[in-house]
């Protein structure tokens, strides 16, 4: 106001230098002395700022920096100049137009010389953001996000958004009090995080971007934001876009996700832990693992943004923290695993790189601690002050281990076949087997034995090995039936599905459910292959140990509906994928040996095991006379069937498994036509094809050490000999040297074997316990006894000893032999025999 009244004088004294209000407002009152690049500047704002920005002003400018780049840097510093006064004093309409004029000339020049100016571009940007004014905040991060979508020709070597990044999160985290402003300025955040990734991603000169300190600011602003989101379902499915709708350009939510995804599709393979650990530390900090949808919808969006050869970085990522959580309350771990469920669901199918035995590890290992815990728990039940505090917490326990079993199924089921098996052997490893020093019987046992064995159902179910020795190892088969003679019925079940589904390789186990007497097996139009060079051997050499075994899982006292069908849905799967003639006369002898078994009762089993045997006798042959196709095998078991039904049901599966089915008082023997009788099966079977002259030997269990190792009650019972002899095929020198002395010998050796396995056994135990002094000292003097033995040897190589011929000596030029008696000589201990 006092320079303008000053303005008649200056009319007076110098018309020729008169100038208008608006010039002498702005550039004072020598205008024509100033640079040209000043007065293009300074003409680009009009005397009202409501007016808005002069078009033909703007396009002047435009085109003298474009003529003259090399002046751009002062343009911009002299916008930069002028914007700053008018932040300060609140003329925000001349603020808006001074970064409409540098959006501008952003879009127009592209020289090399746009450096200096970008420079005071985002000074100006940054005092915008400064400013307590949301408008200011908003227009700021507009104008960023427009120098963010242009691609410049070089790189920036000395540039930083630090301040950017920080600013922006800020921002991202806005508590005004208005709802709709505290919305802007939270987009306006998010719209420059995505452009401060736009703009550093692509260029590797801002690789700084990725460290730490950084993504610990962009991640959890953007999960912030999406935590707001009312649709989790829809977050994180690979197939629904963000943000669609007429209000998803200003739904933070949205952007956020979209954000996120474009960071995470950005990042490469060294990035890949710098970009997860902090959503892991957000979910930990806010609480989000209980309930666990915000985390699995996270994780979801982050496995399907990804590169695919970058997953298994995440998975080991959620495997450590689930290692940092061990101690934390069940719930907690129950919400990581089903939030690694979802990892490796995704990434089963990809690229999983070397983690896949270890994802197994982690998790049997946290398994097996849950039952720790548990059972930890239900041991402090009498002491605690609230039992159903601690059944809770046993009931929380129960709900971490079924979703490790269903990580380790659905993990499992996803692998190929060759992987699969790798990580069949490696559960089978960690299954506790009775009798090794290192697992006790008690509850806990069992209770691991149990989750293991479920573990081993998921990951075999759908498992289809070309060759059986393949799918069933011996390191693998061994343990898992001497699991199948625990005196548990629940681990028997466990085991028997195991081999239902490695056995079934064409999907027939779900036609034969249930243990029955089938009238035509033909309707059930099951699927069969001719059986395999490899599956012949496979059964000559494991084919004793599966009877055995199905024999032995017969006779337990506890077995119940359930067992009995396990086991005849194990000699369905036998017949149909393994029997060729051999198995097919080898089945029959064990169904006979069976029934013999319930017949004699030796071990006094009850009547319900004794007739359940009985029925599963029945039901097995019935079943076998029609897959081989023998009108007369099929008539004999028909006829035995047709009586039962009218004078013994209880010895058919319909009758027996029925709840209060009336159980006789003893099994008549002399009662013939009840039964399966051997003679008659023979001569059905003499035909081509089977040798049914071996039906006449009885089959006996092989013997083992599994009797011992399992704890079972009837150990003497079952140890004896299978002698599978026909007289007429061996010599009778052989049989002849098979005598009551040879047979005592034979048990006698046993106790040696069983000294040998105990000193073993004490050799482990001290390496695992003693103090490492002492076992230093004693690998030490066996070092050192090594040592002299091998220069005693080595002594006596150099300087051989006397030899009774003579030695031939040199003196003085002639030669003299010299004799030694041979009881004069000396000869080493290790030459004496």
């Amino acid at each position: 106001d006092v320079f303008y009244s000053q303005v008649p004088s200056i009319r007076l004294k110098a018309p020729h230098f008169f100038l208008s209000y608006s010039d002498l407002k702005v550039c004072g009152c020598c205008g024509p002395l100033r640079p040209r690049y000043k007065r293009l500047v300074d003409n680009i704002f009009p005397e009202d700022p409501k007016d808005g920005l002069s078009k033909s002003d703007m396009e002047k400018l435009t085109f003298y920096a474009v003529s003259a780049p090399e002046k751009l840097d002062r343009i911009g510093a002299y916008l930069a100049e002028k914007l700053s006064r008018d932040v300060v004093r609140h003329r925000y309409g001349n603020v808006v137009i001074a970064m409409e004029a540098l959006d501008q000339l952003l879009m127009a020049c592209h020289s090399q010389s746009i450096k200096p100016f970008v420079e005071s571009f985002l000074h100006m940007v940054a005092k915008l953001l400064e400013s307590r004014e949301p408008d200011l905040q908003v227009l700021g991060t507009n104008s960023f996000v427009k120098f963010a979508n242009i691609e410049e020709d070089t790189p920036s070597y000395h540039r930083r958004y630090d301040f950017f990044v920080s600013q922006f999160s800020a921002m991202c985290h806005s508590t005004h009090e208005d709802q709709e402003t505290r919305t802007r300025i939270r987009v306006a955040g998010i719209k420059g995080l995505q452009g401060v990734v736009r703009k550093t991603v692509n260029d590797e000169l801002q690789a700084i971007i990725w460290e730490p300190q950084h993504m610990d600011k962009l991640i959890p602003s953007m999960l912030f934001n999406m935590q707001d989101s009312e649709d989790l379902d829809r977050a994180g499915h690979p197939n629904t876009p963000s943000g669609a709708g007429q209000d998803g350009e200003e739904n933070p939510s949205a952007l956020a996700e979209n954000c996120f995804r474009e960071l995470l599709g950005r990042a490469a393979y060294g990035n890949m832990n710098n970009a997860v650990r902090p959503v892991l530390v957000h979910l930990d900090n806010h609480h989000l693992w209980d309930p666990n949808e915000f985390a699995v919808s996270c994780f979801r969006i982050i496995m399907y943004s990804i590169q695919a050869q970058h997953s298994h970085h995440v998975i080991q990522q959620v495997l450590n923290h689930l290692d940092t959580h061990n101690k934390n309350t069940p719930r907690v771990r129950a919400g990581i695993v089903q939030v690694l469920l979802e990892t490796v669901a995704i990434a089963a199918k990809g690229s999983v790189g070397p983690t896949v035995l270890e994802v197994f590890n982690t998790l049997l290992k946290h398994l097996r601690m849950s039952v720790d815990f548990e059972l930890g728990d239900s041991s402090r039940r009498n002491s605690a002050s609230s039992v159903s505090s601690v059944r809770g917490r046993e009931s929380e326990e129960r709900i971490v281990q079924n979703a490790i079993i269903q990580t380790i199924g659905f993990f499992g089921g996803n692998l190929p076949d060759y992987q699969r098996a790798e990580v069949m052997m490696f559960i089978m490893g960690k299954v506790p087997v009775y009798g090794t020093p290192c697992h006790a019987l008690d509850t806990g046992t069992k209770r691991i034995q149990t989750m293991l064995l479920s573990s081993l159902i998921m990951v075999t179910s759908g498992f289809k090995s070309k060759s059986m020795a393949a799918a069933l190892p011996p390191p693998f088969l061994d343990p898992l039936f001497s699991i199948s003679l625990m005196e548990d019925s629940e681990l028997r079940q466990l085991v028997f599905e195991i081999l239902h589904n490695i056995l079934d390789r064409h999907d027939n186990r779900a036609k034969l459910r249930g243990i029955r007497i089938i009238p035509n097996v033909s309707a059930l139009k099951i699927k069969r292959e001719k059986i395999s060079k490899q599956d012949v051997a496979f059964m000559k050499k494991h084919g004793q140990q599966l009877y055995r075994h199905i024999y032995l899982g017969c006779k337990e006292e506890d077995n119940v509906h359930k067992n009995f069908e396990l086991l005849f849905t194990t000699l369905a799967i036998l017949t149909i994928e393994l029997a060729n003639e051999e198995v097919v006369i080898d089945l029959i002898r064990l169904a006979i040996a069976l029934q013999e078994m319930a017949l004699t009762n030796d071990e006094n089993l009850p009547m319900f095991i004794r007739c359940g045997i009985m029925a599963l006798v029945a039901a097995y042959l019935n079943f076998l006379s029609q897959m081989i196709a023998n009108p007369p095998f099929c008539q004999h078991v028909s006829k035995v069937i047709e009586l039962r039904n009218m004078d013994a049901p209880y010895l058919l599966p319909e009758h027996i498994f029925r709840d209060k089915c009336p159980l006789p008082e003893s099994l008549d023997k002399e009662d013939s036509q009840l039964y399966f009788q051997t003679a008659d099966m023979a001569e059905c079977l003499a035909g081509p094809g089977y040798n049914a002259e071996r039906l006449s030997i009885p089959y006996v269990p092989q013997v083992t050490d599994e009797d011992r190792l399992t704890r079972r009650k009837s150990f003497v019972d079952t140890v004896s000999l299978q002698v599978d002899i026909i007289s007429n095929s061996l010599p009778e020198k052989l049989a002849e040297e098979i005598t009551f002395e040879t047979l005592k010998k034979a048990i006698d050796t046993t106790g040696l074997e069983e000294q040998e396995r105990e000193k073993r056994r004490q050799v482990m135990e001290k390496f695992q316990k003693a103090p490492f002094e002492e076992i230093a000292a004693h690998c030490e003097s066996k070092a050192n006894m090594l040592h002299d033995r091998l220069a005693q040897i080595f002594e006596l190589t150099i300087r051989p000893p006397p030899s009774p011929s003579g030695v031939v000596s040199i003196s003085a030029g002639h030669t003299q032999h010299q004799s030694v008696p041979v009881y004069e000589m000396k000869f080493p201990d290790l030459c004496v025999y």
